[in-house]
């Protein structure tokens, strides 16, 4: 490493912190600095769907560390400034407003940008960052009905956030149960079973043609024609890689920052939560996961690797989602065609552990309110299990 230029992380996120912290606590005494798009010091994004737009939570509450943590960290901070192109061979991060940053080491940690419809009507939201939940929160405050298109995670955590707000959501989504795309057809038709139970609407097997409106949006024409009216719609069909900025730089961007099993993309340059689509040796397979537990874990290992000590990046994702009165944990992946049983408790009584087997191994465990019997099971996806 360079003795006079810094680490540069680009995303001052959980990945972004998280890395330097980790320098930090391993003795790295050498400059470090942290350019984010978003104005805002690094906050926790998980709460954003649940907590923070049912207005459990101030804003306040998802920062995720204080003024101060920064100040002991000696952290060079360059918020409200977009990362706009990378020299790999001059070392150096090019920025918005036209300075640019060298490095001797770089981290990129931009996390995703959300797909988006194309409409300028107002009351139209994605929920990615925290002013886009407030702008959210805002909205619905007046409103007697939300639409939500998409059934993943995010979408289905808005619907029950929204419903429990006394909201009569609606979600859309061609498939034909909700998280269908995460956890297969069988769980999926729980979560729906889950959402009938609380008021929501499901359209499933279905998309939306257009929205309609005014100055504001009126509700949703669907393919099959319907029209289907609502006080505000959210958007939430997915997002993409935040790489932009990287498209002339020579990096392997193929759904993310491409990188080997030690998060390196290239020499000099690493990436880690989101955006990073790397080699994990425990699946043998290249993947991207856009969940939170994994930002923290990847970062730390890529600051052993910064520092010289070959970390190798092999975990089994953890991640969660918190729904009306049901927790869903899960740990692994559960690829498509994955073989689904029901190992510990009953789906009728809100409470089971399900395995899913690829090839007949186990490569993820799926916990409904049942986390004790989960974390046991765990271990099964870590040792490949027959």
């Amino acid at each position: 490493m360079s003795e006079t230029d810094p680490i540069v992380i680009v995303g001052a996120s959980a990945a972004g912190l998280t890395t330097a912290e980790a320098l930090r606590r391993a003795g790295y005494p050498g400059r470090i600095t942290m350019i984010g798009e978003e104005r805002h010091l690094p906050y926790d994004r998980p709460p954003l769907s649940k907590q923070v737009l049912a207005g459990a939570w101030e804003p306040a509450r998802v920062a995720l560390r204080d003024e101060t943590a920064y100040t002991k960290l000696e952290l060079g901070l360059r918020l409200g400034v977009a990362a706009t192109g990378l020299d790999l061979s001059a070392r150096v991060v090019r920025l918005a407003d036209g300075e640019t940053v060298p490095y001797s080491d770089l981290v990129i940690a931009t996390g995703v940008r959300p797909r988006r419809l194309d409409s300028d009507l107002a009351r139209v939201h994605v929920l990615r960052t925290l002013d886009d939940t407030l702008a959210l929160r805002a909205d619905l405050a007046g409103a007697r009905s939300v639409l939500v298109i998409g059934a993943g995670f995010l979408g289905t955590e808005t619907a029950a956030a929204a419903t429990q707000l006394g909201i009569a959501a609606t979600i859309v989504d061609p498939l034909p149960v909700p998280m269908a795309r995460q956890f297969g057809p069988e769980v999926g038709g729980f979560v729906a079973d889950l959402h009938r139970a609380h008021g929501v609407t499901l359209l499933t097997g279905v998309g939306v043609a257009q929205l309609y409106g005014s100055d504001h949006v009126h509700g949703v024409e669907l393919t099959d024609g319907r029209k289907i009216e609502a006080d505000v719609v959210v958007v939430a069909i997915g997002s993409a890689p935040a790489t932009q900025w990287l498209a002339d730089s020579g990096l392997a961007i193929e759904d993310g920052v491409l990188c080997d099993e030690f998060c390196r993309a290239a020499p000099h340059v690493y990436a880690a939560g989101d955006v990073a689509r790397w080699r994990n040796p425990l699946f043998e397979r290249v993947m991207r996961v856009e969940h939170r537990m994994n930002a923290t874990e990847q970062a730390v290992a890529v600051a052993a690797n910064l520092l010289g000590r070959p970390t190798s990046f092999a975990p089994a994702p953890y991640f969660w989602t918190d729904q009306f009165d049901v927790k869903i944990q899960a740990y692994g992946i559960f690829p498509d065609g994955a073989e689904m049983l029901i190992a510990h408790g009953d789906p009728t009584e809100g409470k089971f552990v399900a395995h899913y087997r690829e090839n007949g191994v186990v490569v993820g465990v799926l916990g409904w309110n049942m986390p004790r019997q989960l974390r046991t099971d765990r271990a099964l996806v870590i040792d490949r299990a027959q």
